[in-house]
């Protein structure tokens, strides 16, 4: 069976699909919306006690149930100056060492970071010997993504690509998958050095969202488009740790790399397959 999921997923017109759930979960549909809420928290389970907006009829559509913002103080941030946090609510898919620059994916699967960041070579080469994480939003999860610490934007990059699931059976049986499917990448600049949010689409992921460009995709493309931004002036964009960059409408991954050094260690919880919160430790910082 699980064979069969994954090569449907290589034959079935997945960005199609993603499209036409998007324009549904944009629709504002009435009690069709909040039916299709109403199941949806059902089927996983979602603790609607967390959400500023408790009640399914408040949301005028799916994806504003989906990116449903949170009760003051329900995600606390750790504050210790010497520790970077959480960026999601997730699990840890994988997190460790960039070798040779090589990110492990799973069992027998590597891909590089340099596809990742879509072939941008300088930016490839600021993280070798680096660290990364990859934490994958379950379709339960709070899907809006915040800052693990503070930093200045320094480029956007859209890179073009697949629609495959990002589960963990996608995860362990497609090849290169977070290098494969269409991404937005932002690098900022940290007083640790670069970092990079890679966020990843995935099937059925409507919209990819960043607090400074609003959508990014769709639409899709076949090119990869850069923007660069200042990092000081008035114009800089400076978003402090826990603040707001992004969100996912429909759920996927997110890749986080760091600078060779700039980690010292991660938090004693964080090992592949750990549930993730925003705001909670996640990595000293390298005195």
């Amino acid at each position: 069976m699980d064979k069969i999921k994954i090569a449907l997923q290589y034959v079935m017109p997945k960005h199609l699909i993603s499209r036409l759930v998007g324009k549904l979960a944009a629709a504002e549909l009435g009690s069709i919306t909040t039916a299709a809420i109403k199941w949806f928290i059902k089927q996983y389970k979602i603790d609607m006690s967390e959400a500023a907006q408790s009640e399914p009829e408040a949301y005028t559509t799916f994806n504003n149930f989906f990116t449903r913002a949170l009760k003051p103080g329900v995600r606390p941030l750790f504050d210790d100056k010497d520790y970077i946090v959480h960026p999601v609510d997730g699990a840890i898919s994988q997190c460790g060492p960039i070798k040779d620059g090589q990110i492990f994916q799973a069992k027998g699967h590597e891909y590089s970071s340099l596809a990742l960041l879509g072939n941008q070579a300088d930016d490839a080469k600021r993280f070798e010997d680096g660290d990364f994480a990859t934490i994958y939003l379950a379709p339960k999860d709070y899907h809006r993504i915040h800052m693990p610490i503070k930093g200045t934007l320094s480029k956007m990059t859209y890179v073009p690509g697949e629609l495959f699931s990002v589960n963990p059976l996608t995860a362990e049986n497609v090849p290169g998958l977070f290098a494969r499917n269409e991404r937005v990448v932002a690098l900022f600049e940290t007083e640790i050095g670069p970092m990079a949010m890679v966020l990843v689409g995935a099937t059925i992921v409507a919209s990819i969202e960043t607090v400074w460009a609003g959508t990014v995709t769709p639409p899709t493309g076949k090119k990869v488009f850069t923007w660069d931004y200042p990092t000081e002036g008035p114009d800089a964009l400076t978003l402090d740790k826990g603040d707001e960059m992004g969100r996912f409408k429909l759920g996927s991954t997110v890749v986080m790399l760091f600078a060779k050094d700039a980690l010292d260690e991660f938090a004693e919880d964080v090992a592949a397959k750990a549930v993730t919160r925003m705001g909670q430790p996640f990595a000293k910082i390298e005195d």
